[in-house]
């Protein structure tokens, strides 16, 4: 094999085509692997696990473009490094002959006067102007992109609660309003229940559970994940409270958060009791003692007590706890007897950072020994390099440091597969966790490239004489792009467990690798 590369300085192409460079790249004759990415050094610690880093790419910035190959010889790499040049051009000459699209947000609304909401995606640093500019002209935001200043984001959710207006963000992913999603959001019924979420797959898991459970939904707003910061103050998440309180369709409201600053938890709390609509407060891993009306620890804990206080006959949390508890018990005996002695760890590889947050909150109380994380609980263990995981890991690969440059995980596989196929290579790992997250903006059908890297990851266990258990949820409905049950058969066919929530499969994972029964 031979392995070329070109660095491109300070080129810049949206992730999603760097992301489509690269497959047709790696369909090319000859081509064994390839990558099209910005040169942070998280990046080019994936491409040196993957054998693609060279002396040139080592040195370049995180403002370059790099392209690499891996291919049978060096004429059909260079070959392929001249195609990927070939398709980026491409790309550019399709966006600018598109058909007109607005450049800006007062054309957008002289295109559309009925407008009410923005949607702003750009790069940080153009970020607040834009929002800006929808504010003052009377636009709810949701405002996708990050790395916007605290400061800019303070001033804004300033502005928009004193005009009555929503400034969701920055890095508010998911949104349901007045049954429209937006962002990653997924297709879920009108129903009784509003939420108010830091947190955009948090929204996604309880929504869809709901879902599941003949719930629906009234309005689902983010705030991003910075709101409940004491800089911040919980801004957006006490008016959107407030709104969902004077909400006539609204009869139960479910608050999601990481947990916040006590400052901002004790505003929030004052605001719920003031309301005589049952209130879920999910702070997750957050003692809210007597304050909430009804605490939930897990986002799976949040959706039950929200169906329950909406009327739908589910039966007790302790029931459903122990019911799911028992099935598990039946399983993990089953599995784990598969393991080697050594196989002692769980790698969990998400692409949810809220579902990776739960799923450390249900593990600090089952395994035994520290939970390894790029985003720790607090007072958690931090990985040392978040491209290598050490003892029981969870790894948000959603987090900055692996989207700079290339589609965030709900989108592109890729990153997954790679790591994937690198924890089956330990042989002290015995379990590893996927959450698999569907809807509007993710990929369209995501168990066809999970489940080929699935297999993969097994035979290479088994080539070493090991078993390796693959574990999933899936969050999403059978009204989604993808289609739910789809997309688990798919997955149960490949050979992986699937859970019914993210809760379900942190709690067999830990009772296979710790050999123990779960808590309450």
């Amino acid at each position: 094999m031979t392995v070329k590369a070109i660095v491109k300085t300070s080129q810049y192409y949206d992730s999603v085509s760097l992301m489509l460079v690269a497959r047709e790249l790696s369909q090319l004759d000859g081509v064994d692997d390839a990558a099209v990415v910005m040169a942070t050094d998280a990046n080019k610690s994936i491409l040196s696990a993957s054998g693609l880093l060279t002396e040139t790419v080592s040195s370049a910035s995180a403002n370059d473009l790099v392209i690499a190959v891996s291919a049978a010889d060096s004429a059909l790499a260079d070959v392929a490094l001249r195609t990927a040049d070939d398709l980026l051009k491409g790309k550019v000459v399709a966006s600018e002959s598109a058909g007109y699209r607005p450049k800006t947000i007062r054309s957008a609304l002289s295109a559309h006067p009925e407008a009410n909401v923005a949607v702003i995606s750009v790069a940080g640093r153009y970020a607040a102007d834009e929002a800006w500019d929808a504010l003052i002209r009377g636009l709810h935001v949701l405002l996708f992109s990050d790395n916007v200043s605290l400061a800019d984001e303070i001033a804004l959710k300033q502005y928009a609660r004193d005009h009555g207006l929503l400034l969701m963000g920055p890095g508010a992913g998911t949104a349901l309003l007045n049954g429209v999603a937006l962002g990653f959001a997924n297709a879920v019924p009108v129903g009784p229940v509003g939420i108010v979420s830091a947190a955009g797959t948090g929204l996604q898991e309880v929504t869809t559970l709901l879902a599941r459970l003949g719930v629906g939904i009234t309005q689902g707003i983010g705030t991003g994940g910075r709101d409940l910061k004491q800089e911040v103050g919980g801004i957006m998440m006490l008016a959107a409270t407030r709104a969902l309180q004077r909400d006539p369709a609204t009869e139960v409201i479910v608050l999601i958060s990481k947990p916040p600053s006590e400052k901002v938890a004790a505003a929030i709390l004052d605001q719920v009791t003031g309301s005589d609509k049952p209130t879920i407060v999910c702070f997750m891993g957050s003692d809210t003692g007597d304050r909430a009306q009804l605490s939930a620890q897990t986002l799976q804990e949040a959706a039950w007590l929200a169906a329950q206080a909406s009327g739908a006959d589910i039966g007790t949390i302790d029931a459903l706890l122990a019911a799911g508890n028992a099935r598990h018990s039946v399983q993990a005996k089953h599995l784990m007897s598969r393991l080697q002695p050594d196989q002692r760890y769980l790698r969990g590889l998400f692409s949810g950072g809220t579902l990776c947050y739960e799923a450390q909150v249900i593990w600090q109380d089952m395994l035994n020994g520290p939970v390894f994380s790029n985003a720790p609980l607090p007072g958690g263990a931090v990985l040392q390099d978040a491209s290598r995981s050490q003892g029981h890991a969870a790894v948000d690969l959603g987090e900055e440091e692996f989207t700079v440059g290339r589609p965030h995980p709900m989108i592109d596989n890729e990153l997954r597969i790679r790591r994937m196929l690198q924890e089956a290579g330990d042989p002290q790992v015995g379990v590893i966790v996927l959450d698999v997250v569907l809807g509007y903006g993710a990929h369209p059908d995501p168990a066809s490239e999970l489940c080929p890297a699935v297999q993969d990851a097994r035979q290479l266990a088994e080539n070493a004489g090991r078993a390796l258990i693959v574990i999933a949820s899936v969050t999403g409905t059978e009204q989604d792009p993808q289609v739910r049950s789809e997309q688990v058969a798919a997955l149960e066919e490949a050979g992986v467990v699937v859970c019914g929530s993210n809760a379900a499969a942190a709690r067999l994972s830990a009772m296979i690798v710790d050999h123990q029964e779960a808590p309450r």
